[in-house]
Order: C-alpha cells, then structure tokens, then sequence
C-alpha cells in the first residue's frame, strides 16, 4: 500500500468514526435491539414480572433497570425452574392488555407476545428473558 492509499484509507476510517458518534437515537437503538421509544403509557401502571429462564446470573436484573428506566413497574423479579429455562424471550400478557404487552415486548427489543391470562396474579405481563437475548450496552460511569 502507497501512502496515498494508506492516507485515503486512513481518512474513511476517521471519517466512520466520528459519523458514528453522532449516530441517532433510532440507528443505534436497531443495533442494540432495544426500541428507546418502547414506554410505559404515561398515567398507566403496568405491573411486570421479570423472570430469568437462563442459568447465566443477571439477566433479570438488567432486563429490571432497563424496564423501570422505560417508567415500567417491575414488582417482581426470580428465576424460573430448570424445566421451563430455555433460548427465547417472551412475553405473557397476564390482565388481557395486549397493547401494554407489546409495548414491554418493544421494550426487550421485539419479543413475542403469547396472551395467558391469570386472574390469580397480581401482575399485567411476565417477561420470561431466555439465553439469546442482549442486553442493551450501558454507559460507563467512571
């Protein structure tokens, strides 16, 4: 490679560095998975259950701060039996709202929705978090 080309090269990179940094909200929320504009209604409380159907720790807790970051009201958080673990997320609409369970499901980037009402809960959705998905990146904070 000649200088030039090396130089050329050299500028596309630096180029497509500092486009990405200014990349918007909606490009970098499709790379992420994860819709920013997924939100709980406002004046609405969705109570959510968050379920981690994986043996990796943590998947719960992040699906929970990222949730209540997006004004969901996350009232319970465990682990499901080995029996019931599985790859897939979804989403189980308990109360009959669809809608409330779709905008939870646009929240952990566009999971299925399967409707199983249970009047014996006190619960609108359950997020069962499976081993595929991807929590979004989070800030560093120094």
């Amino acid at each position: 490679m000649n200088l030039r080309t090396g130089g050329i090269l050299g500028l596309v990179v630096v180029l497509l560095g500092v486009g990405g940094g200014f990349a918007s909200k909606r490009v970098r929320s499709a790379i992420f998975g994860v819709s920013s504009s997924a939100r709980a209604p406002s004046g609405v409380r969705i109570r959510v259950e968050v379920l981690n159907a994986t043996t990796a720790r943590g998947l719960a807790r992040r699906a929970t701060t990222l949730l209540r970051d997006r004004g969901f009201d996350v009232v319970g958080v465990g682990t499901t039996p080995a029996r019931e673990r599985g790859d897939s997320t979804f989403v189980l609409d308990r109360s009959g709202h669809p809608e409330w369970a779709k905008r939870v499901a646009a929240a952990m980037g566009g999971v299925r929705v399967i409707s199983r009402p249970d009047s014996s809960r006190y619960l609108d959705v359950t997020v069962l978090v499976g081993a595929g998905w991807r929590p979004p990146a989070q800030p560093f904070h120094p």
